[in-house]
């Protein structure tokens, strides 16, 4: 891998991890279309590592307080009534999707899956689940309404990032308007919800990433270039998307989506990108 390839996707990585426009469709889409290979799933999930790591700061309060709090509910009956106790159950039960399915269709993902022709189809029937889910999902309930059916639903539609293109962010977003939750609330949880499936991924796809027989490969100090920038960027783009989503629609992520799946489609019929 070169040094500008490993540049460019640690920016894409930080730009798109948090959008509901699928950071390993980008990903994948990028290093096909300017560097005429895959850069791979295992790379995506390294890469997925920095961007994690801003959420683990950004939200650094409230994890502690919902750590804190789940250690001492399992012990002390009283916590159990708090909403802090509920919402990190919430999340460790809807982390189990992810990791059962990740676990199951390993190889499938990391294989077939990438085939763009599969991105750009996702890229676009999920920007129609979104534009719905946007325009007729109530949108009154914040996280004090939550409840662990909802955890439950937004962790499937999680797990249904495993297929790039459908988007993480996007999926559990979407998931989150559809049962009338808040604009706000569904993207804060959704970025809880991605905290330990996503370490968990990224951990175990370290070797995978310096495996010699597929893909370029990045060297150790590129990787850990590619994960700082990703970090970097990552952080300020969970601001914006918090501020953004409060005060408008999601709507300019659909037409996005809409835009970038059927450009690769255009692409891809045209023979300028191959499939796989």
């Amino acid at each position: 891998m070169s040094w500008l390839q490993a540049i460019v996707l640690g920016i894409v990585q930080g730009l798109t991890e948090f959008l509901p426009i699928s950071s390993s469709g980008h990903l994948r889409i990028v290093s096909q279309l300017f560097f005429d290979s895959d850069a791979g799933a295992s790379f995506t999930a390294v890469t997925q590592l920095g961007t994690e790591l801003a959420v683990l700061i950004y939200f650094a309060k409230d994890i502690g307080r919902l750590l804190t709090t789940w250690f001492r509910g399992l012990v002390d009956p009283p916590t159990r009534q708090t909403l802090d106790y509920r919402l990190a159950w919430y999340v460790v039960i809807g982390t189990l999707p992810i990791g059962i399915l990740g676990l199951l269709f390993k190889d499938e993902i990391r294989s077939s899956a990438r085939n763009l022709w599969l991105v750009a189809t996702m890229l676009v029937v999920f920007a129609l689940f979104l534009a719905a889910a946007e325009r007729f999902g109530p949108q009154r309930r914040t996280v004090e309404h939550m409840t662990l059916r909802d955890g439950v639903v937004m962790g499937f539609a999680q797990a249904m990032a495993l297929i790039p293109g459908v988007s993480r962010s996007g999926g559990t977003i979407t998931a989150g308007l559809a049962i009338g939750l808040d604009r706000y609330t569904a993207a804060r949880y959704s970025f809880l919800l991605a905290i330990p499936a996503v370490f968990a991924s990224g951990i175990f796809s370290v070797p995978d990433v310096f495996d010699r027989g597929t893909g370029p490969q990045p060297s150790v100090a590129q990787m850990v270039v590619a994960t700082v920038i990703a970090f970097a960027i990552g952080y300020a783009t969970i601001a914006w998307l918090l501020n953004w989503v409060a005060k408008h629609s999601v709507y300019i992520f659909v037409w996005y989506r809409l835009l970038i799946g059927f450009g690769v489609m255009g692409l891809l019929s045209a023979g300028v990108l191959t499939a796989t």
